[in-house]
């Protein structure tokens, strides 16, 4: 199967549930046993985790993962 041209693009609010629980990057790192810079890379959009880190950070926050991260959409603007 060809790779496809259209990578999808995670968006999240990471830092959203971190400034309500009023949690430092570090401090969600350590509790979830990754980086700190794993965890600016995801709030950047530079990095989309696993989707078991992805289920992890939802748990954490017990939450949904939809609640945290969508996927954006396409330049057509139809949902991917």
């Amino acid at each position: 199967m060809p790779k496809s041209e259209n990578k999808l693009i995670i968006m999240n609010q990471l830092h959203v549930f971190c400034a309500e629980q009023r949690l430092t990057q570090a401090q969600l790192a350590e509790s979830l046993g990754i980086t700190r810079a794993t965890i600016i890379a995801i709030e950047g959009e530079n990095y989309n985790p696993s989707l078991e880190l992805a289920f992890r950070i939802a748990d954490f926050f017990k939450t949904d993962i939809n609640s945290i991260f969508w996927i954006k959409e396409n330049d057509h603007n139809e949902k991917i």
